[in-house]
């Protein structure tokens, strides 16, 4: 998929280096138990401030259903960022089925904090 075919209110879109960093750590989260799939669970940990970053798939047809999403996350001061492909996305979650949001959760003990830290910052500098 093409940046131009994208739909414009996915902003921030990570560009293609990014979105590999992005999946490979929510690949990652997967495997610790803290990735949370789907726009209403991702809007869950949101609410309840567990959440460290907001994935979500800008390919989502409308995108509509997901646009709550950086609104409460900058509410939260929540970092969130779009990938292109919700296929992609899916597969990093773990599942065979399309994702359009995910959200990875915070757990102080986690191996995954330095890299979280890294990316939170990569997706902020997005976001400038």
């Amino acid at each position: 998929m093409t940046v131009e075919a994208v739909n414009p209110k996915a902003y921030p879109l990570a560009d293609s280096q990014l979105a590999i960093t992005i999946l490979d750590l929510v690949q990652q989260a997967t495997n610790y138990k803290q990735l949370k799939k789907g726009a209403n669970e991702a809007t869950k940990t949101l609410n309840r401030g567990i959440s460290e970053f907001v994935v979500m798939a800008a390919d989502a047809e409308p995108l509509e259903i997901l646009l709550h999403l950086p609104l409460l996350a900058e509410d939260k001061n929540v970092p969130y960022v779009f990938v292109p492909s919700m296929q992609a996305l899916g597969r990093a979650c773990g599942v065979t089925r399309p994702v359009i949001a995910c959200s990875v959760t915070s757990n102080e003990a986690s191996q995954l904090k330095s890299q979280i830290v890294q990316l939170k910052d990569a997706i902020e500098k997005l976001l400038i």
